[in-house]
């Protein structure tokens, strides 16, 4: 397998080594900005016990809340693919947008305007300083693959969506796909 460098759209997968992270066990991250100052991204496949609805009151849909990571979780964040339905909203890649006018997307929800194949939303973010990142693909925690869902990624919301990278990439990766989460359970 081709090691892929970090950068803006491209995933990283949490390698085995990291289950006593509490944060990044079994996480896969879409990278929304990767520069010198430093790498800012999003868990995708960490559903939290909220509804949009819960953290909103204006909304009246209940779409899903991740945990985006360990950094400023007070704070709300979303990805989408619909930037010509929200103003000032930055491309990360491929399709994929980050932020824009938050006001626009409460009457585009409680219209039905948009759904939740369109956006999706986070309690925190993930993030690294510079060279932070660097150092950890050094070190082994994550692998970087390229994202072939493109703005489809939003949908891919599976607790299983880790152990399918992990079976994906195969080799060494496959014993790991059906490991239990917490060995010291088994």
């Amino acid at each position: 397998m081709v090691a892929e460098k970090p950068k803006k759209g491209k995933l990283l997968i949490a390698e085995p080594t990291l289950s006593g992270d509490v944060s990044f066990n079994r996480s896969i991250v879409l990278l929304a900005e990767h520069n010198h100052e430093g790498s800012v991204g999003f868990i995708l496949n960490k559903p939290l016990d909220y509804s949009i609805n819960d953290l909103v009151t204006e909304i009246d849909l209940p779409f899903q809340v991740y945990n985006g990571g360990p950094v400023e979780q007070d704070n709300l964040y979303f990805i989408h693919k619909v930037p010509e339905l929200i103003e000032n909203s930055i491309e990360i890649s491929d399709g994929i947008y980050w932020g824009g006018d938050f006001g626009s997307i409460v009457d585009l929800i409680n219209n039905k305007v948009i759904s939740e194949n369109d956006i999706r939303f986070f309690l925190g973010y993930s993030g690294w300083s510079s060279l932070q990142l660097d150092q950890e693909l050094h070190s082994k925690s994550w692998v970087v693959v390229k994202n072939v869902y493109e703005s489809a990624i939003i949908q891919k919301s599976s607790n299983a969506f880790w152990k399918e990278k992990m079976m994906e990439l195969g080799g060494n990766y496959l014993i790991w796909s059906n490991a239990p989460e917490n060995p010291n359970l088994n």
